[in-house]
């Protein structure tokens, strides 16, 4: 018989010594808000837009979208709960006008439990509350493992979230832009070489390339108004953006493309964009802006990780 191991928890400071320098880093990274999209949207992704977000004289943790263009906030308590992270977490949703908002903490008050348990039942179906526990696990000399439990949800959230994905409360126009990412998707993964992995893309206007870090992430947009395809770089802090605009030179002449480099005043993140003109739902010019953003994003995906 096969010997096994022992699973063992293992103390959240053990792993993560700091909330905001620790946690709430490593929970931005694309792989880690994966696992969380995970157990809150069965499945649906989550995409970090900002973290440590300016909410009048607070500070948000995380501010993210998810695959339905919800806006997300996420509050992190590597502690038990408290009044004072309820209080922020629903102060934080009303200045960012979030839908979902998450609250993952270490432990939870049963008080805690039965206060977001009743706002869920007695606020309407645009605001969503999760109460989320992490927990750290290993077995013997194993990396810990992060889980998370799901304490409280909203009332039939998985009823919402499907009703949110039938095709008839998705626009034409989203499904057009779905349809053009699967296009780019199915030619990057025969073409780009320095894209790791192509996600499924949904129905919105943009599409995220991942490029192995919290710090940023690659953009396909489509401006149907303005008629163009971009690629950028989002950085998701303002010295992310600040260290890359030192290497502005290195950076143009290894794409071999001038860029436009867009500091976002209303916002901690910034974009470094590129544009293609072109209406993307014109079949004269449909391939043509395919390829030229499958190509612009592997020259991204090759050049932006070395500076990061």
């Amino acid at each position: 018989m096969a010997e096994l191991g022992k699973l063992e928890q293992v103390p959240l400071r053990e792993v993560w010594k700091h909330e905001a320098s620790d946690f709430t880093q490593w929970l931005a990274m694309p792989d880690n808000i994966d696992q969380l999209a995970e157990v809150i949207l069965g499945g649906g992704s989550l995409t970090v837009t900002d973290t440590e977000v300016n909410v009048g004289t607070y500070r948000a943790d995380i501010l993210a979208v998810d695959s339905e263009d919800r806006v997300v906030v996420i509050e992190n308590q590597l502690e038990q709960t408290d009044h004072d992270h309820l209080g922020k977490i629903l102060t934080y949703g009303a200045g960012k006008q979030a839908e979902v908002l998450v609250w993952i903490v270490k432990d939870a008050r049963e008080e805690h439990e039965n206060a977001v348990n009743w706002l869920n039942e007695h606020t309407d179906d645009s605001v969503h509350l999760f109460l989320i526990q992490i927990e750290a696990w290993r077995i013997g000399d194993s990396r810990p493992a992060p889980r998370f439990n799901v304490i409280a949800k909203p009332n039939d959230w998985l009823k919402v979230v499907r009703q949110s994905t039938s095709a008839g409360s998705v626009s034409d126009l989203k499904l057009q832009q779905q349809a053009f990412f699967e296009e780019v998707r199915a030619a990057g993964l025969d073409g780009a070489r320095h894209v790791k992995s192509w996600a499924r893309p949904t129905p919105q206007h943009w599409y995220d390339v991942r490029v192995g870090s919290g710090k940023g992430q690659i953009s396909i947009t489509l401006n149907s108004q303005k008629t163009y395809v971009g690629v950028e770089f989002y950085a998701n802090a303002k010295e992310t953006y600040y260290s890359l605009e030192t290497h502005k030179g290195a950076i143009e002449a290894q794409l071999g493309m001038k860029c436009e480099w867009q500091e976002l005043p209303t916002k901690a993140a910034s974009r470094i964009l590129v544009k293609r003109h072109g209406d993307f739902r014109d079949e004269l010019v449909r391939a043509e802006l395919r390829e030229w953003a499958v190509a612009t994003v592997d020259r991204f995906a090759d050049v932006f990780p070395r500076y990061l």
